[in-house]
C-alpha cells in the first residue's frame, strides 16, 4: 500500500498474498470489500489494517491544489480551492487562489487569454507558487498535469479532453478552448 489518501466510502485495494487483516478503526467491509470510512492513509501493523487520518492544512508553496473557476477577468481566473495535496477541507472552509495569465502555460505566455483557458465552474488541478496577500494565493498551472480537469459544456455534458487546449462535448461534438490537464 502506497502513501495514497483515501475518502469515505472508497475500496482499498490490498496486496493478494497473506491472510485477510482484521479491520482497525477506519475501516469498514461492503459486498466483501473493505472500504475507507476516514479521509486518510491506510496502514497495516501486523495483522490489522486501519486508517490513519489526515487533517487538512492550508496551502504552502509547491502544495497540489483543486478548485472551481469562481471569477474571470482578462488578466487573472479566481478559484475557490477546495482540496490541498489530496484531502478535502471541511465544508465551509476554502482558500482563494488567482491564476494570473502568465501562469497558465510555460510557454507563449504573452498570448495567452484567460477566457480561452478557462470558464466560471470549471475544477482547475494547480500548484501554490507563492502565498500572495492576505486574501489569495497564487496558483499556476504551468504544466502538462495542471490545468482543467473537470469542465460542463454549453449542453451541459462533461467534457473530454482532446489535446492541451481543447476539450469535446461528447453530446454535441462542439470543442471549446481550456487549459487542460495532462490525464493521470
Amino acid at each position: 500500500m502506497a502513501d495514497t489518501v483515501v475518502l469515505p466510502g472508497q475500496p482499498i485495494v490490498l496486496p493478494r498474498s497473506g491472510p485477510a487483516p482484521q479491520l482497525g478503526g477506519g475501516i469498514y467491509s461492503r459486498d466483501s470489500e473493505l472500504r475507507a470510512s476516514l479521509v486518510g492513509i491506510p496502514q497495516q501493523d501486523g495483522a490489522v489494517l486501519s486508517i490513519s487520518r489526515v487533517r487538512p492544512r492550508p496551502p504552502t508553496i509547491n502544495s497540489v491544489v483543486l478548485g472551481s473557476v469562481t471569477r474571470l477577468s482578462p488578466l487573472q481566473a479566481t478559484v475557490s480551492i477546495t482540496v490541498v495535496d489530496g484531502v478535502p477541507l471541511p465544508a465551509g472552509e476554502e482558500f482563494t487562489g488567482v491564476i494570473r495569465s502568465q501562469d497558465v502555460r510555460a510557454t507563449e505566455k504573452d498570448r495567452v487569454k484567460i477566457g480561452d483557458s478557462f470558464r466560471g465552474g470549471d475544477v482547475v488541478r494547480g500548484v501554490v507558487i507563492s502565498l500572495g496577500d492576505a486574501r489569495s494565493y497564487f496558483v499556476t498551472t504551468a504544466r502538462n498535469d495542471l490545468g482543467v480537469v473537470f469542465a460542463v459544456s454549453e449542453a451541459g455534458k462533461t467534457m473530454v479532453p482532446v489535446s492541451w487546449k481543447e476539450m469535446r462535448c461528447p453530446e454535441t461534438g462542439k470543442l471549446e478552448k481550456r487549459k487542460c490537464a495532462k490525464p493521470e
